[in-house]
């Protein structure tokens, strides 16, 4: 049977398989790479958040608080006044979705072009969506938006629910997918194999990977705003 162009890219998808009854517990690849961009930002903020001070601050400190206020800027100016309170968890994916796509850089296969990671990313987003509407409307109010502007459309707006966490996660998922493609084929076709890619490596991992991490972001905040309103 033929490999599929993603089973080609992807490899085996399984990096550790640990014996377990009769056969194998496998830990994947996309799995041990987000633990490693997890550890890489959080020892990263160990060391960039050491020492801090009132009076007299590093200039480490000072780039680090310019960053978060930048971070917070670009995710409150998202979301709105309304929405303030979760402009933090916005910036959190919005620097793990970036870390994750530029691991490309690295030689590692970026964890959202496994298509798992992108659905668990949906879901938490989706979920943070309705549970800010709840917290916001009430539970019954909630439930009384699917029947608006009209109850003949209900089913439709409980469709949504399913729709835009399947939106985000295909967007994200399709995009990192259909760059590492570009990539391969180009790899292929030049006829300078390293200095031509390498260059083109610099734009789908850094510049296409940020786009891509502000988008899914940028959607979630969207939808956030609208169960506030």
């Amino acid at each position: 049977m033929k490999e599929t162009l993603y089973e080609i890219l992807m490899g085996d998808k399984a990096l550790i398989h640990i014996p377990y009854g009769d056969g194998f517990f496998d830990i994947y690849k996309s799995v041990v790479v987000s633990w490693l961009v997890i550890a890489i930002v959080f020892f990263l903020i160990l060391f960039m958040t050491r020492d801090l001070k009132v009076h007299n601050i590093s200039k480490r400190q000072a780039a680090v608080e310019s960053f978060v206020i930048w971070i917070r800027g670009v995710t409150g100016g998202m979301i709105g006044e309304e929405g303030y309170r979760y402009r933090d968890y916005l910036g959190t994916v919005l620097i793990f979705i970036a870390f994750s796509n530029m691991m490309g850089l690295f030689g590692l296969t970026p964890p959202t072009m496994d298509i798992t990671i992108t659905i668990a990313l949906s879901i938490m987003s989706i979920v943070l969506v309705e549970g800010a509407g709840i917290r916001r409307k009430g539970v019954g109010k909630w439930a009384k938006g699917f029947a608006q502007p009209m109850a003949v459309i209900a089913p439709m707006n409980v469709l949504e629910l399913f729709i835009r966490p399947l939106s985000l996660c295909m967007r994200l998922f399709g995009n990192i997918l259909g760059a590492t493609v570009i990539m391969e084929l180009i790899k292929v076709a030049m006829p300078l194999p390293v200095i031509v890619p390498a260059a083109l490596s610099l734009y789908f991992d850094i510049f296409d990977g940020a786009i891509q991490a502000y988008v899914f972001v940028f959607l979630t905040s969207l939808y956030i705003k609208e169960a506030l309103e």
